[in-house]
């Protein structure tokens, strides 16, 4: 008997897909926003970036 109620469980989870089809995302589980650069990778590449250029300003009022 408990194979029937566990059948029954099952068919009322998925029974929403019959009705959205072509809709259904390809996964159940909720995605997280996964950025492709870590922060401190950010961190880095901003402040050679900037600290290029306050470099390049200084030189560059230096020399005139």
């Amino acid at each position: 008997m408990p194979s029937k109620q566990r059948m029954r469980i099952a068919n009322e989870k998925h029974s929403k897909n019959i009705t959205t089809r072509g809709n259904v995302p390809k996964t159940l589980k909720p995605t997280d926003e996964q950025y492709p650069v870590g922060p401190a990778l950010l961190a880095l590449f901003i402040f050679v970036v900037c600290g290029s250029a306050v470099f390049q300003i200084i030189q560059s009022i230096s020399m005139s």
